[in-house]
């Protein structure tokens, strides 16, 4: 049984540890205390300082190599497109500022940009597949069977035709003696049908066959793109659309370039990246939203010309840089 005297004993402990630890915080262990939590605020703020710092002179350095890479930029693309036709195709949305930094670093490399188009909504709607095909099946007998042998067959898909159509519309030159214009009949047959039936905006009305194609994307992804039916067909719709035009326009202009901004899942840049076919066949450049990416396009251009395909950016995976091409190395027909 518990009785008073246990009361007591229990009150004069509380009583006791607490006078020790108040006659201890306010004795030794105050200075003790206080110096450690002194030492601890000075130790961060030194840090904190040092960090500042630094960081002050990443960004300095930084500034500084942009001004360098900026500076010596046209000394290393410079001549690397002389003699090139290069055709720019905008496969959706590019703001103005890299539409000029990309027409800007392929004048730098000595290209001569011979048409600007951009492709409309309806090349990639599930909407609009049933528009396409009929579109497509008009055009498969007026490619020219030359431009496109061991491309296009009987198998291929409306994304497959219009793709074949709009690289023929760009780059098939009439033969010699033909006549004033530069252009076959079948290309301005294929450029004509393609603008009548909205697939294709003219951006810079084309002036001359173009050696390469340089397909420029903004960086839209699968996510960005509008709801597709469930019984769309991949291949033929959104990024896959996209995707077979890249393909396509490689096998038949000889070079095609695709550039875009920092790659993200689910972009064109990324869906050829994970096509080992695609991969083989045309060149991505990514990162073009900054002066080194910009830089890397035309020297992209000029290396798939010569026969040297990759993919750019520093991404795990890709290349930093293409190898270096001498102007007697390329292919391009100017």
């Amino acid at each position: 049984m518990i009785d008073f005297r246990y009361h007591l004993v229990s009150l004069i402990s509380v009583f006791l540890a607490l006078a020790v630890g108040i006659i201890l915080g306010a004795g030794p262990l105050q200075g003790t205390l206080g110096d450690q939590l002194t030492e601890q605020v000075d130790a961060l703020r030194t840090e904190r300082n040092t960090l500042r710092e630094e960081l002050g002179q990443a960004q300095t350095t930084a500034q500084d190599q942009r001004r360098f890479i900026e500076t010596a930029g046209d000394q290393l693309v410079a001549g690397s497109l002389a003699g090139m036709n290069v055709a720019v195709v905008e496969v959706d949305e590019v703001s103005d500022a890299s539409r000029k930094a990309m027409l800007d670093q392929l004048e730098a490399a000595d290209g001569t940009v011979v048409a600007q188009e951009r492709l409309a909504a309806s090349w990639t709607s599930a909407d609009e597949l049933t528009m396409r095909e009929t579109v497509a099946d008009g055009l498969r007998e007026k490619l020219p069977a030359e431009a496109v042998e061991g491309v296009i067959d009987e198998d291929s898909g409306p994304a497959e035709l219009l793709a074949a159509s709009l690289t023929v519309a760009l780059t098939d030159a009439a033969p010699a003696g033909a006549g004033p214009s530069s252009f076959s009949e079948a290309a301005l047959e294929q450029q004509h049908l393609l603008e009548q039936v909205g697939l294709v905006e003219q951006v810079a009305e084309p002036s001359a066959p173009a050696d390469a194609i340089l397909l420029l994307s903004g960086g839209a992804t699968v996510a960005d793109e509008e709801e597709q039916t469930q019984d769309a067909d991949p291949e033929q719709t959104g990024m896959g659309a996209l995707a077979a035009l890249a393909g396509t326009s490689a096998e038949i202009a000889g070079t095609s370039v695709v550039a875009g901004p920092t790659t993200q899942d689910g972009d064109l840049i990324a869906t050829i990246r994970a096509d080992d076919r695609l991969r083989d066949l045309v060149s991505t450049v990514s990162g073009v939203e900054q002066t080194t990416g910009q830089i890397v396009v035309p020297l992209a251009i000029a290396a798939q010309d010569a026969g040297a395909v990759d993919q750019y950016g520093f991404e795990e995976g890709a290349s930093v840089l293409p190898p270096v091409v001498e102007q007697g190395e390329t292919q391009g027909n100017g």
